[in-house]
């Protein structure tokens, strides 16, 4: 027969010497405890003294809700005279030992919004680089694992990506720079009339499209549609605890995951800047044609004499790094997903911008080291 159900209640009994018993009975767990929780405990802290002596024989239940309860109206120790079960002291000192959060430190009074934003932001860089850092030495080391055990290559995953980021990529990539190429011809055809430079427009489209257009062109593509995949995949395996599994088995999550991604990515996207700029030049060289009457065939016999070919290894040096940037990039903020739907999404849109923006800046620091070649 199960024991009859009551509230979580304490009444104080004093003596004629002056001794004062607190007894507590009921059933002391969440559904029993008094609706203002906070209210109750704070009675329970008025009668806490040295004289008091606490009797918890009358308590049928006591969850962890309750032992925190009474710990804290004890003040975090126990009182000087208790008379409490075995089973019921076990429970409280199970609650005992649960860490307490200490309350954050006051904000010193210099400290504004907008410091507080502009210092937040930097210490969140500062760890996002520090991490970056720690999963290209764990790529590394893999990388050296796989030169002397090359059974362990992840063949598979290492094609999968390499379809994925790569062969999927080209429609979009073709069309897209199909369509910029015939935009930038028609632009600058407009202005070349001008002058009367209307030759010049095979230097101008070789020049910009193939060192600098074509590959800034595709990481950015790349970066808001493989490297969101990316993030997006290794994120839902976070929430899904599969990487957790993956790591009970003993298999390795920058192994399997992260290397075959970033060495896909760095392959494939030199081959995507070839086809990109390519199909721009053709988009160049059809608008050219139509706008400005100069044939395929000069287009096509200028191109080489114009474009030095230095300018054409610029452009595949700054496909791989792209590459490498954005997967890596892609799956650090993957790895840093918690579990729920709101951290798999900011951190994918974090890792999109952050992409975009390092290429850029990668780019940039092509243009400064290599501003004297190709020209």
């Amino acid at each position: 027969m199960m024991a009859p159900v009551s509230e979580a209640a304490f009444s104080l009994h004093e003596a004629a010497d002056g001794r004062r018993t607190l007894a507590l009975s009921g059933d002391w767990t969440l559904a029993r405890l008094p609706a203002s929780i906070a209210a109750f405990e704070a009675s329970l802290r008025a009668q806490v003294g040295a004289e008091t002596t606490w009797d918890l024989h009358g308590i049928t239940r006591l969850d962890s809700v309750g032992a925190l309860t009474l710990w804290r109206a004890w003040g975090g120790k126990w009182p000087k005279t208790v008379a409490v079960p075995p089973v019921l002291r076990a429970i409280i000192e199970r609650a005992a030992a649960v860490p307490v959060d200490s309350a954050r430190p006051e904000r010193p009074a210099y400290l504004s919004g907008g410091l507080l934003l502009v210092g937040g932001a930097v210490l969140s860089g500062l760890r996002n680089l520090a991490g970056l850092i720690a999963l290209f030495g764990q790529l590394v080391l893999d990388a050296r694992y796989l030169l002397f055990h090359p059974r362990d290559i992840p063949g598979r995953e290492f094609s999968a990506n390499i379809f994925r980021s790569g062969a999927q990529a080209l429609p979009v990539t073709a069309l897209v720079g199909f369509l910029i190429g015939v935009v930038l011809s028609f632009l600058s055809a407009l202005q070349l009339r001008t002058f009367g430079a209307d030759i010049y427009i095979v230097n101008l489209l070789g020049i910009s499209i193939i060192r600098e257009l074509g590959p800034v062109l595709v990481a950015v593509l790349v970066a808001g549609r493989s490297g969101s995949a990316m993030t997006a995949q290794i994120g839902v395996m976070r929430v899904t605890q599969e990487i957790d599994a993956l790591a009970t088995m003993g298999v390795s999550r920058s192994l399997r995951l992260v290397f075959p991604k970033v060495a896909a990515l760095a392959l494939t996207m030199p081959l995507l800047v070839v086809w990109c700029s390519a199909a721009a030049l053709v988009g160049g060289m059809v608008s050219a044609n139509l706008e400005m009457g100069l044939s395929f065939h000069y287009f096509i016999t200028a191109l080489p004499r114009v474009v030095p070919v230095a300018n054409v290894w610029i452009g595949l040096s700054k496909g791989v790094f792209f590459g490498f940037l954005i997967a890596l990039v892609s799956c650090h903020f993957g790895l840093k997903v918690r579990p729920n739907t709101e951290s798999l999404s900011s951190n994918t849109t974090t890792a999109v911008v952050t992409a975009i923006t390092l290429v850029i800046l990668t780019d940039a620091l092509f243009a400064i080291l290599t501003r004297n070649v190709g020209i």
